[in-house]
């Protein structure tokens, strides 16, 4: 559905997307992560024909989306700093959507207007930051958009809003086939959700996988054996993000597979072994931890 190939951005001498490569599967939920600064909102407009790389392709169904009309009208896309124009109410609002997205659905407009329980004929100018983000919400999906874009689309809602964006994301997904990027700070919630995750760093892809197989090749490890073995000899054949030791027991977060890594670990005869489940806030901590990078320092 999504298609990001090389894609180079830069603006003067700041280099905010290098190389990019990125997919999103046609009715998937992908998660795209990484830290401040790392090229999140930037290819989130490219994505969206806002702005045009220097080099690479971006394309949704095989088609350019930069200067693409007919491309632009099946995709919604809901910044961070949203715009509103300022004598609008969340009801005019509604019917200047009706005429631009051909796809524009009045029952679902009226059904999640009910449910947010907003004023449509306050000003939006007016609405407080929680409560504009629910309006581009109600407007982004009323326009039953095949393909959904949303940038930090939680951040500043109360936890019942918050939930209420969710389901109506997952239910366009399983309904209608629908194709959702977001981008978001909060992994707790996006690890419940999301099929994909796309690791961003300095404008570069650091890791895209399906959330499942990600999970599946990374893990901590705690182990202690019956006498010190060398470094070099316990780690041998794994692959080690981060290690500690907290007396006689070592954990260890390894990047294998969960079966290579318990044999290679076994054949110390371990006295303790086990193997802990991680978070996808802790994966993300530790493959932005490695060797080399400033986190490194400050997390681990």
């Amino acid at each position: 559905m999504i298609e990001v190939i090389g894609l180079d951005k830069r603006f003067d001498k700041l280099q905010a997307l290098s190389a990019l490569d990125l997919h999103v599967k046609k009715g998937s939920l992908y998660g795209l992560v990484g830290v401040n600064g790392s090229g999140k909102t930037t290819a989130l407009k490219h994505i969206t024909g806002i702005l045009r790389g220097d080099a690479g392709t971006v394309r949704i169904d095989g088609a350019e989306v930069y200067e693409n009309p007919e491309v632009k009208g099946r995709v919604s896309f809901i910044p961070d700093d949203l715009y509103f124009f300022n004598t609008y109410s969340l009801k005019s609002s509604a019917k200047f959507y009706s005429r631009i997205y051909k796809q524009w659905d009045w029952e679902c407009y009226n059904g999640m207007l009910s449910h947010f329980k907003l004023d449509e004929k306050l000003k939006l100018s007016r609405f407080s930051k929680g409560m504009q983000k629910q309006a581009a919400f109600i407007l982004a999906m009323s326009s039953t958009p095949d393909c959904l874009v949303l940038d930090e689309p939680i951040d500043g809602l109360d936890p019942l809003a918050r939930k209420l964006v969710w389901k109506y994301i997952v239910d366009g997904v399983a309904d209608r086939s629908m194709t959702v990027l977001v981008s978001s700070h909060n992994l707790r919630e996006m690890e419940g959700v999301c099929d994909s995750i796309g690791i961003l760093d300095k404008g570069s892809m650091v890791i895209e996988r399906d959330l499942d197989e990600l999970k599946s090749d990374i893990h901590k490890i705690q182990v202690a054996f019956p006498q010190e073995i060398p470094e070099n000899q316990r780690h041998e054949g794994l692959n080690v993000l981060h290690t500690e030791r907290r007396g006689a027991v070592e954990l260890m977060i390894v990047r294998n597979p969960k079966e290579v890594a318990e044999t290679l670990i076994k054949r110390h005869s371990p006295l303790i072994f086990d193997i802990l489940p991680l978070t996808l806030e802790e994966i993300f901590i530790y493959e932005m931890g490695g060797t080399g990078h400033e986190l490194n320092k400050i997390l681990l």
